[in-house]
């Protein structure tokens, strides 16, 4: 009877379990594909009818690629119906991926899909028997247009006009305001001068960098009127200066008060102008205020008759040597402009016909270009050799800080050449190892103590995956590739590197090619390829 009644209760727990049914469910349509290829992850989901289903959506499900989202199906089922979402995902390196749980939400509650697994396998090639090319790049036509010298032309003659017009209305800016009629006396002048820069409501618009140079202006133009001084093309401290020579010349007797005020409105003036420093109000109208009482001093002082006079071989040296400055500094801005342009066109025109890489790699430069350009060497290295061809000659390098003491004693012979470092651009080496007595060498566990050589260097995110390969003869080799993360020697900041490490496995020793370049560097993956394809490994004759 007792155990009757285990039996039922297994039985109705089998139907209670058998009856929660999940509501979500995903599946693949194949476990295992090729480099590429397109294999269809479904996701059904059950619900009652008129309840919302939002299924997932993005570009990549984890670590794979979703080509296409289909469709959604709907099924109906007595009073329940069930929706079928359809995904085209690929991935291209090989490995073991896994598509995560993913979320459906289920009249706002979120439910959880089951993990699926997906194996993607290399395409097998033999490279020791066949070589792999790249596709050659399109050839474009020689063009033979006049197109681009019609835009270097035509950018150097607008600068051009567009520079003489700045000019121009930097002049027109610069120059004395509106002066009323002759018979008018300088002061008259000056005062209805300032009366128009009131009207202007300059201080109201917040223009106050504009209301200084109105009413310096008003103030070097009369001094320059009365005085007779180049006050127009001055600085401060030369206005000042030439200031008190014209008094002392007509014998004015103005107090040293005259020259502070006037002196310290022009300077608050420079540094509204170039500095972009902003006075307060209460500043500006005192500085108004000063203006307009050093030159009513200044036209109380003057003689009742000034007579006409020319200026003096000093005045006139100085005046000419100011103009001949404006003219050389014009020249020169217009020469280096010109300069600037005619470059500026074509970099533009050759970024625009042969595209900014073409403009980056072969005007500005690229280290990794001029390595694939420069002439290359072929040349065997190590005991068993290694043949090679390198764009640049390999060195040796001293091997002790690569060998421990313990494992020194096993090794009969080894020998490293290379050409540059862990952090260059890129980076080569080439190693022989040859053991004491013949031992059973595991070239995975090769490439372990070179990762922990890596690490204590500094590198980190050590991804990595290997293929086997032997020769025709059935000599044993491994190829181990992937990325990782170093750390830039200058800016301490982790750049992503790629590396490619070729282990041949002989009786007695082991042949190792190792190739490290910036992830993504074009130029290197070239250098790279042309390497490898020129790897010969040179076989122990055996006895």
């Amino acid at each position: 009877m007792t155990r009757l009644y285990y039996t039922l209760l297994l039985l109705l727990t089998a139907a209670a379990t058998f009856g929660q049914h999940r509501p979500v469910q995903a599946s693949i349509d194949s476990t295992k594909i090729r480099i590429g290829s397109q294999f269809h992850l479904i996701l059904k989901a059950t619900a009652n009818k008129g309840e919302k289903i939002s299924f997932p959506e993005g570009k990549n499900f984890g670590q794979l690629e979703v080509l296409e989202a289909f469709p959604t199906d709907t099924i109906e089922k007595d009073a329940m119906y069930e929706l079928v979402k359809k995904y085209g995902l690929t991935q291209f390196d090989s490995g073991r991926y896994e598509i995560p749980k993913l979320p459906v939400i289920i009249n706002n509650k979120t439910y959880q899909t089951n993990p699926l697994t997906i194996e993607v396998n290399n395409i097998v090639v033999d490279t020791l028997k066949q070589k792999m090319y790249d596709i050659k790049p399109v050839m474009g036509a020689t063009s033979r247009s006049w197109l681009w010298l019609y835009i270097v032309l035509g950018i150097l003659f607008w600068g051009v006009v567009g520079y003489y017009i700045y000019k121009y209305r930097q002049k027109r800016r610069l120059e004395p305001k509106e002066i009323p009629a002759d018979n008018t006396t300088p002061i008259e002048r000056v005062r209805i001068s300032l009366t128009r820069l009131e009207q202007e409501k300059l201080l109201q618009k917040g223009e106050v960098k504009e209301y200084y140079s109105g009413l310096v202006d008003i103030a070097r133009a009369y001094l320059e009127e009365t005085l007779h001084i180049p006050a127009m093309e001055s600085t401060t401290s030369q206005l000042i200066a030439a200031m008190h020579e014209a008094a002392a010349r007509k014998k004015m007797g103005l107090d040293e008060t005259v020259y502070e005020e006037l002196e310290k409105v022009l300077r608050n003036a420079d540094m509204a102008k170039f500095a972009l420093s902003r006075p307060s109000d209460n500043v500006v109208m005192q500085d108004r205020e000063r203006i307009e009482q050093a030159i009513n001093v200044i036209d109380k002082s003057l003689p009742e008759e000034v007579e006409e006079r020319e200026p003096t071989e000093e005045e006139k040296a100085r005046m000419l040597a100011l103009a001949q400055k404006k003219k050389k500094r014009q020249r020169t801005v217009i020469i280096a402009a010109s300069c600037f342009l005619l470059v500026l066109g074509t970099g533009a025109y050759i970024g625009i016909t042969k595209g900014f890489d073409y403009l980056k790699d072969n005007i500005l430069g690229h280290p990794t270009k001029e390595l694939l350009d420069s002439e290359w060497v072929k040349s065997e290295y190590g005991v068993p050799g290694i043949t090679i061809e390198t764009p640049k000659v390999l060195k040796r390098a001293d091997i002790s800080k690569y060998v421990t003491k313990e494992a020194a004693k096993n090794i009969s012979q080894m020998q490293m050449f290379q050409y540059g470092s862990l952090f260059d651009n890129f980076h080569i080496a080439v190693a022989t190892t040859v053991f004491k007595q013949k031992v059973d060498i595991n070239l995975e566990t090769a490439f372990d103590a070179t990762e922990k050589s890596w690490e204590a260097q500094g590198a980190s995110t050590i991804l990595v995956k290997m293929e086997g390969f032997k020769t025709e003869h059935g000599t044993e080799g491994l190829r181990a590739f992937g990325t990782m993360f170093l750390p830039d020697p200058i800016t301490k900041e982790r750049k992503k590197v790629s590396y490619e490490i070729i282990y041949f496995k002989q009786d007695q020793g082991v042949q190792q090619v190792i190739i490290l370049h910036e992830d993504g560097d074009k130029y290197a993956k070239k250098i790279a390829d042309r390497i490898k394809d020129s790897i010969e490994f040179k076989e122990k004759k055996k006895k």
